[in-house]
């Protein structure tokens, strides 16, 4: 759900700010600032790089198990905080055109954030909170760098970005902590889409695909881009996929790494050459049609693949 974080964020902020009026620029200036902050909460998995060190020398699947069970100690915790999210875009705000003051009122909130934790949780949270405040105040300088944006619509931006990322966990794993440091839960399990893990798999991606084609549709809302035209026909290549029912574990959260790994790979369709043998001539797709002509391969591939398991099982 990685990239549905930052495109559920991006179409989010997009759709607000072309509603409201804003310039082409400001309005994907914000979307993307959106987009970026929904990914600074997932900072808490550099922990699972002690796990990786300590597989090293494994097969793909032993590295992938350890990289997951070493970052779920820390994972969805501090960062996936609802509680704690206000005050980090805050913090973040305070570094749009910083005076002495903002620095000032900046450090004081960080290191409130990090002492509350630190009495909470323990070394490592402290580790994980110290992360987190230096992702999102990196996030924000290159915001305050390359961007129009007022701290007002940073903070917008960042809270929007902060708040949503938990919420599209609940598809998997373990619900987040929404609540932290209190101790008391705002959801408690696990929200299921299907009874067949499979199923359960396979509507999770087609909640990210959903996601990311609704941030397309916002940016080309903003930018006046029509979409439609730069799809290639051959999207419809990603039919053939339903094949790999055959060749592929059926995919479920425990064992998603075929799946997910080969359907994204359908998608290099889209940064193909077009050969033209009447003109006999070789042509590369530009960056826009290689996008969407890969994003819409896989997703003609995720429902031949969907439609193919609903019909064998």
């Amino acid at each position: 759900m990685f990239v549905g974080h930052a495109a559920l964020a991006f179409a989010i902020v997009g759709s607000v700010a072309v509603a409201r009026g804003w310039s082409t620029r400001t309005a994907l200036s914000a979307a993307l600032l959106a987009g970026a902050f929904a990914t600074v909460p997932d900072v808490d998995m550099v922990y699972a790089l002690v796990g990786i060190a300590g597989a090293a020398g494994g097969d793909a699947l032993a590295i992938a198990g350890a990289f997951w069970s070493t970052g779920n100690v820390v994972h969805r915790a501090v960062t996936h905080s609802l509680v704690i999210a206000p005050p980090v875009a805050l913090l973040a705000a305070l570094q749009v055109s910083p005076t002495r003051r903002r620095q000032l009122l900046s450090l004081g909130l960080g290191a409130a954030l990090v002492a509350v934790i630190a009495v909470d949780g323990g070394a490592l949270a402290t580790l994980v909170t110290g992360l987190f405040l230096v992702a999102a105040v990196a996030v924000a300088t290159v915001a305050d760098r390359y961007t129009d944006l007022t701290a007002p619509q940073v903070f917008g931006a960042a809270l929007l970005g902060l708040v949503s990322h938990p919420f599209g966990d609940l598809f998997t794993g373990e619900p987040p902590a929404m609540l932290y440091p209190l101790d008391s839960a705002l959801v408690t399990e696990r929200v299921a889409l299907a009874a067949d893990p499979t199923l359960h798999l396979l509507g999770a991606f087609g909640i990210e695909l959903a996601t990311v084609w609704a941030a397309v549709c916002v940016a080309c809302l903003a930018t006046g881009l029509r979409p439609t035209t730069a799809v290639s026909p051959r999207a419809t290549l990603g039919a053939g996929y339903a094949a790999s029912i055959l060749l592929i574990p059926a995919p479920t959260l425990e064992l998603s790494y075929p799946f997910v790994f080969s359907v994204l790979g359908v998608g290099l369709v889209g940064a193909l050459p077009r050969v033209r043998l009447v003109a006999r001539t070789i042509e590369s797709p530009d960056w826009l049609g290689a996008g969407l002509t890969g994003l819409s391969t896989i997703t003609v591939a995720w429902a031949a693949y969907a439609v193919a398991y609903v019909v064998i099982s």
